[in-house]
């Protein structure tokens, strides 16, 4: 079973000139086939969300006109913008609206879905996207558009802008990327009104980003990241708010969207493995946009010096928007307009510098939370999740059902790199059930194919074993799979094991749900207003690898040694006191140092390569 979103990587479809007037002649073609004796360009099997997809098309078709001068294009446009400005523009209250601040305003607003008071909640966004979709053909219309439907599209984009932030409460979804694309809208409004109307506009979106926005954002593995649903970040829609950051950056110079654009990029490249896969957030666990997100994973990958065009995207949403049996759908046309506009390329090589929250070399590499668990690993193009035990999500030793792995006290970092090995060793104070405390040292190594992870805590009673790991999915080239299965060697007996239990609450990699299912299946709201990151965490039980204690550790240690990718036998040995241990493996000899650190509290660690000769 294949992950449905979770495909190609997006650096990997062309993005040169001619890919992109390729695409216009595409979509031009369709257009003109579609296009209705009453104007309309919206999809015949579109249903929700068309309130802005006809004026979508149409600002395509301005642009594409701009780059060929295709004779047939400007009636087309003329016409279709016609269909927007007669039949999608409303300017009576949606009964049931529930975020209005000025009921009976007059001002204009764009319906989610057309019928009144159907499904209403979707009315902001789709006002943002129409305001979006309105002044990218104000850019782009310049000698297509007739004077009169000019001078209506300019007063109708600053209807919208005037709804949605005075008619309006601003943002009543807290979504950034919602919050951030009426921003965005607001400045490239500002360029098409006269002044003092202009600076009036501009200083209102300002205002709008650093006091609504900007100083609300939520912090997560050190980032501070616009709130999505009421989360830090959503693997569908941060990206989605990178792009507006980048758009916004493009438009105004404004140093605060460079910055916080930037911190964002940084963080989606500490949270992607190398392979590009990702999972997690409040709005949706799996699902990838496409098209929408290159603007930003190109445009500030290049400022940042990472390559985020690794990010697998839905590439179904390769070039812009389709409906389940195909066909262009005008949503989000604003994103391929500004894409195809900016001339920046892809930045393919990975930072080199060491990260705090990631640990990455070759095809191998480990994300981390905010307590420095992993949060995901790669290696041998397996991804693992953190496995569950009792309720407790994590990596790391358990006794009795109680996992050793919520830190109590600072969680000190040391990175290395010593020729082809790259390590990382984490020191958190634990507290067991016993109310004992302890330190969990767990080092990560990798030469970039296999890694190692080597976990050393004062000596637990009884039969403590390590929770390694969820075996979740694998790469499979054009795709990511779902998968139970891993090539793991521990030092310690190692067996993989399944819930005993079936429902909800336990999940199975065996079978054939998705985590983002099983999510959602647990989360207290329906789907799609769910947060699934919330209902995962009331997971009770999954498929889990676990180690028992590697043979031959100092007295006062339990020693943990795994070994994720291939390369045979793995039967590491230890040497030293319960303070500092010496670990020997096939591949290297690595020395952690005393749980309490220098003589500034920062972890001590050596790692040597071991040269072995027959």
């Amino acid at each position: 079973m294949h992950l449905p979103y979770q495909r190609r990587p997006l650096h990997d479809l062309p993005d040169d000139p001619a890919a992109y007037d390729a695409v216009l002649r595409a979509v031009t073609e369709e257009a003109l086939a579609r296009l209705t004796p009453e104007g309309s360009l919206e999809h015949p099997a579109a249903g929700n969300d068309i309130g802005d997809t006809s004026l979508g098309i149409t600002s395509l078709l301005a642009l594409a006109w701009q780059r060929t001068k295709d004779p047939r294009l400007p009636e087309a446009v003329r016409r279709s913008l016609a269909f927007h400005l007669s039949e999608r523009v409303h300017t009576e209250d949606n009964p049931g609206y529930p975020n209005l601040r000025r009921r009976n305003s007059g001002e204009p607003y764009a319906r989610y879905v057309p019928d009144p008071g159907a499904h209403p909640l979707g009315d902001w966004p789709s006002t943002v996207w129409a305001l979006l979709q309105a002044v990218n053909l104000l850019d782009s219309g310049d000698g297509i558009l007739a004077t009169g439907q000019h001078r209506e599209l300019v007063e109708l984009a600053y209807g919208y802008w005037r709804w949605l932030t005075q008619v309006t409460f601003f943002n009543p979804q807290e979504a950034g990327n919602q919050a951030i694309g009426c921003v965005v809208g607001g400045l490239m409004l500002a360029r098409q009104l006269p002044s003092p109307d202009a600076a009036s506009v501009r200083a209102c979106a300002m205002r709008l980003y650093l006091d609504r926005i900007r100083a609300r954002r939520v912090r997560d593995r050190g980032a501070l990241l616009p709130p999505e649903h009421g989360g830090a970040y959503d693997n569908n829609y941060g990206p989605i708010s990178l792009s507006f950051l980048a758009q916004a950056h493009r438009i105004s110079g404004e140093d605060a969207f460079a910055e916080d654009g930037e911190a964002l990029a940084r963080y989606l490249d500490a949270r992607l493995t190398t392979g590009g896969f990702d999972v997690g957030g409040p709005r949706y666990s799996e699902q990838h946009c496409g098209f929408e997100a290159v603007l930003g994973l190109r445009y500030f990958g290049r400022r940042v010096g990472a390559d985020l065009g690794r990010y697998r995207g839905d590439t179904r949403w390769g070039r812009h928007a389709v409906h389940h049996e195909g066909g262009v759908d005008g949503h989000f046309a604003f994103m391929l307009v500004w894409q195809i506009q900016d001339g920046t390329r892809w930045h393919r090589l990975p930072p080199t510098d060491p990260v705090r929250h990631q640990l990455r070399s070759g095809s191998v590499s480990v994300a981390f939370d905010d307590r420095m668990t992993p949060s995901l690993v790669e290696a041998a193009g397996t991804y693992f999740l953190p496995a569950v035990v009792n309720r407790q999500h994590g990596f790391g030793p358990v006794l009795d059902g109680f996992l050793y792995c919520r830190p109590l006290g600072e969680v000190r970092v040391r990175d290395l790199r010593t020729g082809p090995l790259t390590g990382k060793l984490v020191t958190k104070p634990v507290v067991g059930r016993d109310q004992v405390l302890r330190h969990v040292r767990s080092l990560y190594v990798t030469d970039g194919t296999r890694l190692w992870l080597t976990v050393a805590v004062e000596r637990l009673p009884g039969s403590p074993y390590l929770l390694a790991g969820l075996p979740y999915a694998a790469d499979d080239g054009e795709r990511v799979r779902r998968t139970a299965e891993a090539d793991v060697t521990s030092a310690g007996a190692l067996r993989l094991t399944h819930p005993r239990a079936e429902g909800g609450a336990h999940f199975d990699a065996r079978s054939e749900t998705t985590q983002e299912q099983a999510a959602f299946a647990l989360a207290a709201d329906p789907r799609v207003y769910g947060d699934p990151d919330e209902g995962w965490r009331h997971l009770v039980s999954s498929t889990a690898l676990e180690a028992d204690p590697a043979p031959g550790a100092p007295d006062g240690l339990h020693v943990f040694a795994v070994r994720y990718g291939p390369g045979g036998p793995h039967a590491p040995t230890f040497a030293g006191t319960s303070a500092e241990l010496t670990v020997r493996t096939e591949a290297f000899t690595a020395r952690i140092g005393d749980p309490a650190g220098d003589a500034h509290g920062e972890p001590e660690l050596e790692i040597r390569r071991r040269c072995l000769t027959a």
